[in-house]
């Protein structure tokens, strides 16, 4: 019987710089992967070059997402239609449709629904700081906990489908040995550490603070040019230069395998930790 997974995400892009080389590998394997996004994007940071032809950033951002799907091998897209909160600080928090500003029950309400009719053996999001502390991160990862836990609670969001259990639930993380070690090179190559990112808002030192265990390692090497021309198809986000300069130097010393913490079955005494998502 074929098996299905579902990421659940935060904004175009997310599938694809952080654990695009596990959805390729398990599409390519001939799993049924999908994709449930919570936002479009808006509160990206674009140059006005990128947007000749679309409405918006969300119409742009959305577009280079179902491109950067179809590298990725996805069978579908699905957009829980909240809008990107930006980070701490930014105008955009206080938009009424800010995924921020959602309950969050009634986030995961618009997970399970998509549990609940995919019935994925295993899900991944965000580990609980969001990868880098993102908002929206940090919000739909607490969304998809809540959803992955009451899935096969006929009393939660009744309307949203008969009641189902996946397997197994993840959080994608990121050892922190590595990012110490970033935060010590990076003033080599003319980088503040404290400022990463396209805007200057990542803090990778107080990321390097927080450490999460790694149950599973995958290794992607195989599906290593599928996410690259994924990562591509985010232009917009600055995905062209993923092989390029610091950031090439990242992806290859990193860029081959992605970690995952699981969450759901409890680990047994003696766990032992494994390269395959599946192997529970």
């Amino acid at each position: 019987m074929k098996k299905t997974l579902l990421a659940v995400l935060a904004h175009p892009d997310d599938e694809s710089f952080g654990l695009g080389g596990t959805l390729a590998l398990y599409a390519r394997r001939g799993f049924d992967v999908y994709y449930a996004c919570a936002t479009r994007g808006e509160a990206g940071s674009v140059d006005e070059e990128h947007l000749s032809g679309f409405r918006d950033i969300g119409e742009m951002r959305a577009h280079e997402l179902m491109n950067a799907a179809r590298e990725l091998g996805l069978k579908d897209v699905f957009f829980l239609g909240y809008r990107d909160s930006g980070m701490p600080g930014m105008e955009d928090n206080f938009h009424p449709d800010a995924q921020i500003n959602a309950p969050v029950e009634e986030v995961a309400a618009r997970v399970v629904k998509y549990i609940r009719s995919l019935k994925p053996d295993v899900v991944l999001t965000f580990d609980p700081i969001g990868g880098y502390k993102h908002p929206d991160h940090i919000h739909i990862h607490k969304a998809t906990v809540l959803a992955f836990e009451n899935a096969d609670n006929p009393a939660f969001s009744p309307e949203a489908g008969e009641p189902f259990k996946p397997q197994a639930l993840y959080f994608q993380v990121f050892p922190r040995w590595f990012l110490r070690f970033m935060t010590r090179v990076m003033p080599f190559f003319g980088k503040d550490p404290a400022k990463w990112g396209r805007n200057g808002d990542i803090n990778l030192k107080e990321l390097a603070e927080v450490d999460f265990p790694v149950h599973v390692r995958l290794d992607v090497r195989s599906v290593s040019e599928a996410k690259r021309r994924a990562s591509e198809c985010h232009v917009s986000q600055g995905g062209g230069q993923m092989r390029r300069g610091l950031m090439g130097f990242v992806a290859r010393m990193f860029g081959e395998h992605e970690d995952y913490m699981r969450a759901y079955p409890p680990l047994g005494a003696g766990f032992k930790r494994k390269n395959d998502l599946f192997d529970l």
